[in-house]
């Protein structure tokens, strides 16, 4: 994240997309000493991996490079500033709403939260499952395995070619637009950042196995932690 981060401040304005992965790849790239290479080829699980959702002002593109997420809403003529976190701008349209997820993900939260549930059936209770997720361990070995499709079937970030067809591209027309990018540590993005945390806090209330029907996920929210996975969110006008 941090390599991926340093490379984007310093990138070209004018950068496109395709410059984007070449030299966002070949940066991660040096930071691996040569005599790893060969065995990072075979094992992507060892390789330095991230997601990035990018926004290029100059081409009015969104670039989504892994599993992150995006919301985008047409505005009005009424363009007051971004002054609070819990206001929106005023768009007489849904927001529309644009992910990239693992094409795994959802079958592993799915196993996971079978064997979440067939525990607590034999008398796990789920203060010691939040402690102690044993039933993620019984989903890391298809974990490791559906790494191996890491820039074949799905896109990331890890200094190896990135698959170009499973970059999601979004392009804006010149109406004005207000642009929300979040990692995918949000369940339910929203409009705003105060809504996101709450629906997220609504999740670890109700759901905090995440196991249920409205959201299921590769892990549970730890006692010790103020959420389950990563979380990045921004909010702006273009």
């Amino acid at each position: 994240m941090q390599l991926v981060s340093r490379y984007i401040r310093r990138m070209p304005k004018t950068t496109t997309c395709q410059q984007f992965l070449s030299g966002v790849t070949a940066y991660v790239r040096q930071h691996y000493r040569r005599s790893m290479l060969p065995r990072l080829a075979e094992h992507p699980e060892d390789r330095l991996t991230c997601s990035a959702v990018v926004f290029s002002r100059v081409s009015r593109e969104l670039w989504m490079v892994g599993d992150c997420q995006a919301m985008l809403s047409p505005l009005t003529s009424d363009l007051s500033p971004l002054t609070s976190d819990h206001s929106p701008l005023t768009s007489p349209h849904s927001p529309l709403y644009y992910d990239n997820p693992k094409p795994a993900e959802a079958v592993l939260a799915a196993m996971r939260a079978d064997e979440v549930r067939r525990q607590l059936a034999t008398g796990k209770t789920v203060d010691e499952l939040l402690r102690n997720d044993t039933a993620r361990p019984t989903i890391i070995p298809r974990m490791l395995e559906t790494m191996r499709e890491q820039n074949v079937t799905y896109s990331v970030i890890d200094g190896f070619p990135i698959c170009g067809q499973h970059v999601r591209t979004i392009t804006l027309d010149f109406r004005p637009w207000e642009v929300v990018l979040a990692s995918d540590g949000y369940p339910f993005l929203c409009p705003t950042l105060a809504e996101s945390e709450s629906r997220l806090r609504r999740q670890r209330n109700v759901d905090p196995l995440n196991i249920g029907p409205d959201f299921q996920a590769t892990k549970a929210f730890h006692p010790d932690y103020n959420s389950f996975d990563d979380r990045a969110y921004i909010r702006f006008r273009v």
